[in-house]
């Protein structure tokens, strides 16, 4: 099998700018996120921060497309 941990980023110095855009839609849907550990916010709040940076990055790539 290969890789089982399915976080690694596809190219590893993109991690600190999928850091900051992560930390900006959090900011913006008004979930606090710190460094490190974020254990303590809900599924929701998760999933909301994550479904909103694929929707941006989706967005994105169809601008780009036309």
């Amino acid at each position: 099998m290969a890789n089982s941990k399915s976080n690694n980023m596809e190219v590893p110095e993109a991690k600190a700018a999928m850091d900051r855009f992560k930390t900006e839609v959090a900011s913006e849907l008004g979930v606090n996120l710190k460094e490190g550990y974020n254990g303590d916010i809900t599924a929701k709040e998760a999933g909301s921060i994550g479904g909103e940076m694929v929707r941006r990055m989706i967005k994105k790539q169809e601008e780009q497309m036309q």
